[in-house]
């Protein structure tokens, strides 16, 4: 049997051996040194900031070679970006986002670790001691609306999750940022479940329509129309319900709940604003088909919002909001109820007004582009 033999490592390196006679000490004797050929930022160093500056920062972190980001890319082997290309690499993915425009912001860093510092848990930081008996109809629109918000929140961890894998690593900030938003839906799902059976109640009744979601699911066949679609329309709306919970909470438990998922909902929704305003100021190409997109977007906004339509009024979830607002299920609280959704709804178009002026595509307010109807609900 032949015994294999190791390459004979007896001789110390010559110290301060220059690259190449390195590189030829190492073949001599079997060793298979490239990936010790330095990177044009070899020797800088990073400023690891401090906990009071906040610390060591993803954004801080990139210098030279390792911040360059490609407008395109053939990256298919997994390889980080900055790092050497190894040539037998194998393809470990097939990513249809390999354009810059496709899916970035200039902020994608920042937002991430936000995400990251914000982390909260809905064991230990909801005060669910607070939670006293309410009367019956309060606790079944809370668990209503609780069992609305939960399914609605399944949905948002789902459409983000199918495009983590679509996009080249040389595009990370954008991927870890949408891994950061799954985890913020899933701990939104579960402290909506958590409130729906705290407090003697329990899960209720589905939504009657899925059209909204389902546009989300199935409309978007590219990144920035899904992105349109969730972050701008859907999660906007849903943080302007978040940003109103207080009026809806009947105890400390209930108003963390909405404080929290606001927070994180207001994160979702920067990263859909921030990159439609990329993709306006560097792919202007692109602005005819995203206008597209936002009047398919304002119909359905337009409709959710209209408080004579007998479809929306007739739902589930706003008529909890109804009896929540109003502070009871007699037909004087439900009409007051009403009035102050009605303020909501108006206010959900407001926010996506402004978001949309601030992500480039204004013009269209100004242009009669946009849906005559989101005038009226301003002026109501």
């Amino acid at each position: 049997m032949a015994i294999e033999t190791r390459p004979d490592t007896s001789q110390e390196l010559p110290e301060e051996s220059p690259y190449d006679a390195l590189m030829a000490y190492g073949k001599e004797r079997g060793y298979k040194l490239d990936w010790l050929q330095q990177q044009s930022s070899w020797g800088s160093h990073p400023n690891i900031g401090d906990t009071d500056s906040g610390g060591f920062l993803l954004q801080d972190a990139d210098l030279g070679p390792f911040s360059q980001v490609p407008d395109s890319s053939n990256n298919a082997t997994g390889k980080p970006r900055g790092a050497i290309q190894r040539d037998s690499a194998p393809r470990v993915g097939n990513y249809p986002i390999r354009t810059k425009s496709d899916i970035w912001l200039r902020n994608g860093a920042q937002l991430y670790e936000e995400a990251i510092q914000r982390q909260w848990s809905s064991a230990t930081d909801i005060p669910w001691d607070s939670l006293e008996e309410l009367p019956d109809e309060i606790e079944r629109a809370e668990c209503q609306l609780a069992t609305f918000l939960t399914e609605i929140e399944f949905v948002a961890g789902d459409v983000p999750g199918r495009w983590i894998s679509y996009t080249t690593p040389d595009y990370y900030e954008p991927r870890m940022y949408l891994i950061s938003q799954i985890m913020d839906e899933a701990r939104h799902l579960d402290v909506f479940r958590k409130r729906a059976l705290a407090n003697g109640g329990g899960l209720m009744e589905q939504q009657k329509s899925n059209a909204a979601v389902r546009s989300v699911i199935d409309s978007a066949r590219d990144f920035t129309e899904m992105s349109a679609r969730l972050h701008i329309a859907g999660e906007g709306s849903v943080l302007s319900v978040f940003r109103m919970g207080e009026l809806m909470s009947y105890n400390e438990a209930e108003k963390s709940i909405y404080r929290l998922a606001a927070s994180d909902e207001s994160r979702h929704v920067a990263f859909g604003v921030m990159h439609l305003q990329y993709v306006s100021q560097t792919d202007p190409e692109r602005k005819e088909e995203i206008h597209t997109y936002l009047d398919d977007i304002e119909i359905g906004l337009t409709r959710q919002a209209d408080p004579q339509n007998p479809a929306v009024r007739g739902t589930a979830s706003n008529t909890a909001i109804s009896i929540l607002m109003g502070g009871g299920a007699d037909d004087n609280s439900i009409e007051e109820g009403q009035k102050v959704l009605l303020a909501v709804r108006a206010r959900q178009v407001k926010e996506y007004m402004q978001r949309v002026r601030v992500a480039g595509f204004g013009e269209r307010f100004e242009n009669g582009r946009a849906n005559a109807a989101l005038d009226d609900y301003l002026s109501a």
